[in-house]
C-alpha cells in the first residue's frame, strides 16, 4: 500500500473508534492489537493503575495503547510534553497531572474526531495545562527546541515513514530532552496477507517493522542513549477470536490454524532515547 493509502485508512480506521467510543485495537498480553476485554481491563495489564483509570475523563481511555509511556518518563513538575498520536487524550491527562500547573502538554492526532473528542475530554475535566493540534507526527505542528518529553503509545508502527517520525520527535526535542515511547515491532517477518491487509493495518499489526529496525531509526535521527527498556512477546494466536483477525481471515481465506503459526511474530516494547545536550 501507498503511504497516502495508509493514512487515508488508519484516519478513517480510528475516526470510526471515536465515534462509536470502541476499540478495534484491543490490547491482550501488552499489546494494542486484538482482545475481548474492556478498555479498563486492557489498560491494567499493559501498565496503568487503577488511579490512572479514574482519574481521567470518562471517555479518554480508549485501551488503544501497548503500555504505559506516561510512567516511564518520569515526568518533572514544569515540563512541556509531547504526546505522538494523542487519541481522546489518556496519556495526555495522565501527564498533565505529573508535569502540574507550571507544566504542559500538547497532544497531536492526525485524526480530526479524535481531536475534538479529546477537547471535549479536557474540557471536561478542567485541564487548563493541555492542548491538542491537528496534524501528522511526519510533520509536527510543533516548534524547534520547545519540549522536554516525548511519549507515544502503539502509534509510530501506524506510521508509513518511521524515520520522519524519529527525526521530527529529535526536531523538537529540546537538547538533553528525552524520548520514551510503547510500540510493537516484529520478532520475524510477517507473511504478506497480514502486511497488505487494511484490517490488520487498522489494528497496528501490519505497520510494525523490525525490532532492530526500529531502534536504528531511533539511533538514525540523531538519539543517544538508545535502549529497550523492556520486551513483552504479544501472542498473535489470541487474535483468532478478535473482530480484526476475523476480518483478515475473511478476506484471504486464511485458516486459523496458519493464523496461530505467527505466534510470537510481534512484540510490544518500550524505548528510550535522549537528545544531546550538545549539538555539533
Amino acid at each position: 500500500m501507498k503511504d497516502k493509502e495508509v493514512k487515508r485508512i488508519v484516519r478513517q480506521g480510528y475516526a470510526k473508534i471515536a465515534k462509536q467510543e470502541t476499540s478495534c485495537c484491543a490490547g491482550a498480553a501488552a499489546s494494542c492489537c486484538g482482545s475481548n476485554l474492556s478498555d479498563e481491563q486492557i489498560s491494567k495489564r499493559i501498565g496503568y493503575s487503577q488511579e490512572d483509570i479514574n482519574s481521567i475523563p470518562e471517555g479518554a481511555n480508549l485501551g488503544l495503547g501497548c503500555g504505559n509511556p506516561v510512567a516511564m518518563a518520569s515526568l518533572k513538575k514544569g515540563e512541556t510534553v509531547l504526546d505522538l498520536g494523542s487519541g481522546a487524550g489518556f496519556d495526555c491527562f495522565l501527564a498533565a497531572k505529573r508535569v502540574g500547573k507550571n507544566g504542559s502538554v500538547i497532544g497531536v492526532d492526525m485524526t480530526p474526531e479524535m481531536i475534538e473528542k479529546a477537547k471535549r475530554n479536557a474540557k471536561k475535566g478542567n485541564y487548563t495545562n493541555v492542548e491538542f493540534k491537528l496534524g501528522e507526527i511526519e510533520k509536527l505542528p510543533v516548534d524547534d527546541s520547545s519540549v522536554d518529553v516525548i511519549i507515544s503509545n502503539c502509534v509510530i508502527n501506524l506510521s508509513p515513514d518511521k524515520k520522519a517520525v524519529f527525526k521530527e520527535a529529535f526536531r523538537v526535542l529540546k537538547p538533553g530532552g528525552r524520548l520514551m515511547v510503547s510500540d510493537l515491532v516484529l520478532l520475524k517477518p510477517l507473511p504478506d496477507f497480514v502486511k497488505n491487509s487494511v484490517e490488520a493495518y487498522v489494528g497496528c499489526v501490519a505497520g510494525a517493522i523490525m525490532k532492530n529496525e526500529y531502534t536504528k531509526a531511533i539511533e538514525t535521527a540523531g538519539f543517544q542513549e538508545v535502549k529497550i527498556i523492556s520486551e513483552d512477546i504479544y501472542p498473535l494466536e489470541v487474535m483468532v477470536n478478535d473482530s480484526t483477525a476475523q476480518a483478515v481471515i475473511r478476506k484471504t481465506g486464511i485458516s486459523t490454524t496458519e493464523l496461530e503459526k505467527l505466534s510470537n511474530s510481534v512484540a510490544s516494547i518500550k524505548v528510550y532515547g535522549e537528545k544531546p545536550k550538545k549539538q555539533n
